[in-house]
């Protein structure tokens, strides 16, 4: 079975629901609707959880690559 790249699996999760966890523990859940070479993506619905819970609605958002710890399709 061949393995899939990142670029790959990011590609298949546009326009579906994730959870992306950041480098200063920050967990934001929503939609990607983009991305590019550097793994920046544009989150739309974002929203900021706090242990599971929502802690604040964000709305459509960048997400810088470099700060990005995992990308988890839900």
């Amino acid at each position: 079975m061949p393995q899939e790249r990142p670029f790959d699996l990011i590609n298949k999760s546009l326009g579906k629901q994730v959870l992306v966890r950041l480098k200063n523990g920050i967990v934001i859940r929503g939609k990607i609707v983009s991305f590019d070479a550097h793994m920046n993506i544009v989150i739309e619905d974002a929203e900021e959880l706090e242990d599971g819970n929502l802690k604040a609605k964000l709305g459509t958002i960048l997400l810088r690559g470099g700060n990005i710890i995992f990308i988890s399709p839900m």
